[in-house]
C-alpha cells in the first residue's frame, strides 16, 4: 500500500471514529458515528435539501482489514424513518445488522438510533453501504474498503494509491415525492436528471462545468480505482479515454485479471480495476465517462457523467498546459447486450490455493424464478396510468412481494410468523409459457408476503430467467447474506436438459449482485451457511418499489457457531 493512502486512509478512520479498541480477535473494533441529517446540495443551478450521513456528499468512507469489527451507530435526526444496508457483507450471524427494512428490522424512526454491530470474516475488497428503505438511498450512500489483513498482499501489483469512483444519480425533484407519486399513480416514476462521479455531474450537463470529478496521476504510476454503482435505477457503461483498465475484482472477491477498454457495472456491483499512467505526460486531458445500459421497454436517463484525467506535468510545461485537448472515449451503445454478455463472461474467480472458488458441486435444492414485470388492478374509484388503467409491478415467479408492517427476521425467530408470512413462494413458475417469445393474455401479478425456508447448509441452485412480459430487461439481482458463484448465463429460455453441462464448476464468478440478462437467463450456486431472514431483490430501485423481491428463510443449525443469536436491546420497534 502506497504511503500516502495509508495515511489517507488513517486520517479517514480517525476523523470518523471517536476511536478504535484492539480486540482479543485478530482485527480492530472500529467506531463510527453516522448522523442522519438533511444538507442544502446546488446541482445543475439548483439547490435542494438533501438526506446525508454526517453532512456529507457521497456519505463518509468506511475502512476495516479483513476481520475487524464495525460497531456503527446511526442516528436519525430527518422526517423519514432510516436504515442502512452494508452492502455485501456476509454478516455471519450477524442478520440483526444486515438493514433492509422490514426484513431484517424496523426502521430506525426521527429522534432514534441503533448500533449496527458486526464483524468482516473472510472478506477484503471494495463494497458499499446504502439506506434500505424506500428511495433514500439516492443520496445516502458511500464507500467501504476493506484491506487485507496486515503483511498480506493483494494478488496483483501493488498500486501507487487507490482511489474509490462511485456513480450516483441525480433528481432535480424530491425523490420521495417522485415515487411516492408513481406507487400513488401506478405509473413510471420520472427520470433522473443526471448521473454523478462521486456526487458530480461534470460539464455535459447544465451549470456543471465547475462540478467535476478530477483523477490527478503521475507518469508511470498504478492507480486501484475502486468502481461503485450506487445508482438507482441505471447499469453503466465506464470508459477512461486512450487507457486500457484490468480488473482485478468484482464485489470484493479476486478475479483472474483481464484488460478492457469498458466496464460494465450494474447498481449494487463493485468492480476493482487498475489504471497504469503512461510514461509520460502526454499533450492531452482524458475525460472519463459513463452512460448507462438500458434494455426495458421504459424511459431512461440518456445523458452522460464526465470526469478528467489529468497527468501531473513537470513546472517547466506547466505553464503552457493551460489549454490541453480533451480526448474522449466511445462508450457502446446503450442497447448492447452483446457487449454485456461478453464483458460478463470474462470475469472468473481467481481460484487459486489462497483464495479458492469453493463451487457447490452438489445441489440439494433446485429453483426456477421468473424475474418479470407485469400489472396490478387499479383500486376502485381511481384512476390509474399503468396500461388500460391498471397499475405498473414487478414479481418473482409471479409473485409481487409486499412488505409487512413487522420484520419478517423477529417474526421469524420469535416464531410468530403467523399473519406475517408464509414459507410458501412457489419453486417454479405457476404457469409455464414461452418466457422469452409471446407473452401470456393475462399479466396480472398476485401479491403477498412469501419466503422460502432452507435447512442450514442446503446447498442452492437458482436459475432466474427474464421474460418479456411488458418487455424483457436486464435485472441486477441482490441476495443479501451470501456472496454466490455465477454458474452460467444465456439468451433465451434457459434448457434444463442442455444447459447445464455448459456450467462452470471450477472457477465461476463469486459476486452478491448478477444481471440477469435481458431476454435470457442466469444460474447460480450458494450455500445456505448464514441463519437468518436474507432479501433477495432487483436492484433497479423502480422494480423493487413494484415488487420485484423475496426473501429466504434459513433455519439454524445444530452447532453453537450455526445459530443466530438474539436481537440486540437496541433494535428499533415498529
Amino acid at each position: 500500500m502506497s504511503r500516502a493512502f495509508f495515511f489517507f486512509a488513517l486520517s479517514t478512520l480517525w476523523a470518523g471514529l471517536p476511536y478504535q479498541v484492539l480486540s482479543k480477535h485478530a482485527g480492530v473494533t472500529r467506531h463510527y458515528q453516522f448522523d442522519i441529517k438533511l444538507q442544502n446540495v446546488t446541482r445543475l443551478c439548483q439547490t435542494k435539501s438533501i438526506v446525508t450521513v454526517n453532512g456529507q456528499f457521497p456519505g463518509p468512507r468506511i475502512i476495516a482489514r479483513e476481520g475487524d469489527r464495525l460497531l456503527i451507530k446511526v442516528v436519525n435526526h430527518v422526517q423519514y424513518n432510516v436504515t442502512i444496508h452494508w452492502h455485501g457483507i456476509r454478516q455471519l450471524r450477524s442478520g440483526w445488522a444486515d438493514g433492509p427494512a422490514y426484513i431484517t428490522q424496523c426502521p430506525i424512526q426521527t429522534g432514534q438510533s441503533y448500533l449496527y454491530n458486526f464483524t468482516v470474516s473472510g472478506q477484503r475488497g471494495t463494497l458499499f453501504w446504502h439506506a434500505h428503505i424506500s428511495w433514500l438511498r439516492a443520496t445516502l450512500y458511500g464507500p467501504i474498503v476493506i484491506l487485507p489483513r496486515k503483511h498480506v498482499p493483494y494478488p496483483f501489483p501493488q498500486p501507487f494509491t487507490e482511489v474509490p469512483i462511485v456513480f450516483g444519480e441525480w433528481w432535480k425533484a424530491d425523490t420521495e415525492t417522485i415515487i411516492n407519486q408513481a406507487m400513488q399513480s401506478g405509473g413510471a416514476p420520472n427520470i433522473s436528471d443526471a448521473y454523478t462521479i462521486n456526487g458530480l455531474p461534470g460539464p455535459l450537463y447544465n451549470c456543471s462545468s465547475k462540478d467535476v470529478f478530477k483523477l490527478k496521476v503521475k507518469p508511470g504510476k498504478t492507480y486501484l480505482l475502486r468502481l461503485i454503482n450506487a445508482a438507482l435505477n441505471d447499469e453503466l457503461f465506464f470508459r477512461i479515454a486512450n487507457h486500457s483498465l484490468t480488473v482485478v475484482e468484482a464485489d470484493a472477491a479476486y478475479v483472474k485479471p483481464f484488460k478492457t477498454d469498458t466496464v460494465l457495472i450494474t447498481p449494487g456491483q463493485t468492480t476493482n480495476v487498475l489504471l497504469r499512467a503512461m510514461p509520460r505526460a502526454p499533450n492531452a486531458t482524458f475525460v472519463m465517462a459513463a452512460h448507462p445500459y438500458a434494455t426495458g421497454p421504459a424511459a431512461f436517463d440518456n445523458t452522460t457523467v464526465t470526469g478528467f484525467l489529468e497527468y501531473e506535468r513537470p513546472k517547466s510545461l506547466k505553464a503552457k498546459s493551460r489549454k490541453l485537448p480533451l480526448l474522449r472515449p466511445k462508450l457502446p451503445k446503450f442497447n448492447d447486450t452483446a457487449y454485456s454478455m461478453k464483458f460478463n463472461r470474462k470475469i472468473r474467480s481467481l481460484a487459486s490455493a489462497k483464495f479458492p472458488a469453493k463451487v457447490p458441486q452438489k445441489v440439494d435444492r433446485r429453483f426456477f424464478f421468473t424475474v418479470s414485470l407485469g400489472l396490478r388492478p387499479c383500486p376502485e374509484n381511481q384512476t390509474c396510468q399503468g396500461p388500460n388503467n391498471t397499475k405498473l409491478a414487478a414479481s418473482v415467479n409471479n409473485v409481487s412481494f409486499v412488505l409487512p408492517n413487522t420484520a419478517l427476521l423477529q417474526a421469524h425467530f420469535f416464531n410468530k410468523s403467523k399473519g406475517v408470512y408464509t414459507p410458501d413462494f412457489p419453486s417454479n413458475p405457476p404457469i409455464k409459457f414461452n418466457y422469452t417469445g409471446t407473452p401470456p393474455k393475462n399479466i396480472m401479478v398476485t401479491s403477498g408476503t412469501k419466503v422460502v425456508a432452507l435447512p442450514f447448509n442446503t446447498s442452492v441452485e437458482l436459475v432466474m430467467q427474464d421474460t418479456s412480459v411488458i418487455g424483457a430487461e436486464s435485472h441486477p439481482l441482490h441476495l443479501h447474506g451470501f456472496n454466490f458463484f455465477v454458474m452460467a448465463q444465456g439468451i433465451g429460455n434457459f434448457d434444463p436438459k442442455n444447459d447445464p453441462a455448459e456450467f462452470n464448476l471450477v472457477d465461476p464468478a463469486e459476486r452478491n449482485t448478477v444481471g440477469v440478462p435481458s431476454g435470457g437467463w442466469v444460474a447460480i450456486r450458494f450455500l445456505a451457511d448464514n441463519p437468518g431472514v436474507w432479501f433477495m431483490h432487483c436492484h433497479l430501485e423502480v422494480h423493487t418499489s413494484w415488487g420485484l423481491k423475496m426473501a429466504w428463510v434459513v433455519t439454524d443449525g445444530k452447532g453453537r457457531k450455526q445459530k443466530l443469536p438474539p436481537p440486540p436491546s437496541d433494535l428499533p420497534k415498529c
